[in-house]
């Protein structure tokens, strides 16, 4: 295993704090059209992407090819009355959106669109700020977005959007632990959490090979984390009307729509970082020296991103919302044990590497692939295991007794059913 596959490294963190005040003014105002226009773009695409799985038109009214609806939707929003409710807690119902919107776009402050470039004669990163620990805080302000969710399930003072924000918040504690877990690696062998270093440690193999179980784990974890089908119980409206956004109307509700597509490039943005190379270029452009060079990385970093943003698509274009058991035993019973077991796996390696062991990647890989096809059968079977046994569960007109146990969660009769408890008691 050569030095730039597992190089202890420290981020130049130097580049950073050194710009004038305009030229950070300038990107922030970068990074917020970026964000703004991707969700503008993304709506779009994801309508037209989902009308052509599914053999429709989809937009095609406003403007040329309908390239406008995603700007008449948001004049729409706008000029439609922002109501609020009798029963809500006024500030914290007006004050959740807000909270939900101002994170989403903080974690965008660390990621890295490019290397080091100039800009009218100032020698600047292509990222507005770095931190040793720049993950870490991607992880902590993405948290605090959830409370906007949270707060307002219960500030609506409505049922059906108090249980959405209860399920934004077990959905929270369940995957974030398994998203934090599958960070793990990726830092061992970085020997960085900035993501400017992990980006550089990157420069002879992209990690996605080397963690493979870190990134499935990863790319599961943040389909949770952002609400997004299958995941997307707070916001069932199958079971919830509308979820914890019921009550919202105007601009407040385009707030929560802002937030969601904001986090899914953040998290797309950082898939891209962590386990994609960042902003490098892909193999074959990688063996052009000036792939890697001047302003031209950005155009790799978008396109891995836009990647993940077909898969989120692809997702809620293919897959049926999981049941909310489902749900908690994925994240509980099989993304953090498996997160566990992997990162003992890496450590060992790393372990034996910094021991002087010439440790190789091969190895690595191997058990990367051995691991991942351990998940993907445990997960096949525990479905089949669930499907056989809800075959079992009696029909009405089949069976006038049943076990309300018998698929593995508390159901009540169907018409024409008894269990058995009831019928002994009226025997007796």
């Amino acid at each position: 295993m050569n030095d730039d596959t597992l190089a202890v490294g420290y981020a130049d963190l130097s580049l950073f704090g050194q710009d004038p005040v305009w030229l950070v003014v300038a990107k922030a105002v970068a990074v917020f059209a970026f964000l703004v226009l991707t969700v503008l773009v993304a709506i779009l695409v994801e309508r037209k992407i989902i009308a052509w799985m599914q053999m429709r038109l989809g937009p095609n009214r406003v403007g040329p090819w309908g390239l406008l609806q995603s700007l008449a939707d948001g004049v729409k929003l706008a000029l439609k009355e922002g109501i609020i409710p009798k029963g809500v807690d006024k500030p914290l119902y007006l004050l959740a959106p807000v909270i939900a919107v101002v994170p989403a776009i903080m974690a965008f402050a660390v990621i890295p669109f490019g290397p080091e470039v100039s800009i009218l004669g100032n020698q600047t990163p292509l990222q507005l700020t770095d931190l040793p620990v720049a993950v870490l805080y991607i992880l902590a302000v993405t948290s605090v977005g959830v409370y906007g969710i949270v707060l307002a399930g219960w500030s609506s003072g409505s049922t059906y959007p108090l249980l959405g924000g209860l399920r934004s918040t077990a959905q929270v504690i369940s995957y974030e632990i398994a998203m934090a877990l599958s960070f793990v690696g990726v830092f061992l062998f970085a020997g960085t959490m900035s993501t400017s270093g992990i980006v550089a440690a990157q420069e002879g193999t992209w990690y996605v090979f080397l963690l493979l179980p870190s990134f499935l784990i990863y790319i599961t974890s943040m389909v949770g984390e952002t609400n997004r089908a299958p995941f997307d119980l707070p916001e069932a409206e199958g079971e919830l009307v509308g979820g914890f956004h019921t009550e919202y109307s105007s601009l407040r509700f385009a707030m929560f729509m802002l937030a969601e597509y904001i986090n899914m490039v953040t998290v797309s943005a950082l898939a891209t970082t962590l386990f994609f190379g960042g902003w490098r270029a892909p193999f074959p452009f990688s063996m052009w020296e000036g792939a890697n060079t001047g302003w031209l990385p950005v155009l790799w970093f978008v396109l891995k991103v836009w990647g993940f943003l077909f898969v989120f698509i692809w997702l809620r274009a293919t897959l049926p919302r999981l049941r909310y058991d489902q749900f908690m035993n994925l994240g509980w019973k099989i993304l953090i044990p498996v997160s566990l077991a992997w990162v003992m796996v890496v450590a060992t390696v790393r372990g034996f590497y910094n021991a002087g062991y010439d440790a190789q990647t091969l190895t690595l890989v191997v058990a990367g692939v051995t691991l991942a096809a351990i998940i993907l059968i445990a997960v096949w079977f525990r479905m089949k295991g669930a499907r056989a046994r809800e075959s079992r569960v009696p029909v009405a007109g089949q069976d006038t007794q049943f076990d309300p146990m018998a698929g593995g969660f508390p159901v009540p009769p169907l018409p024409g059913q008894t269990s058995a408890q009831a019928e002994e008691a009226r025997n007796a």
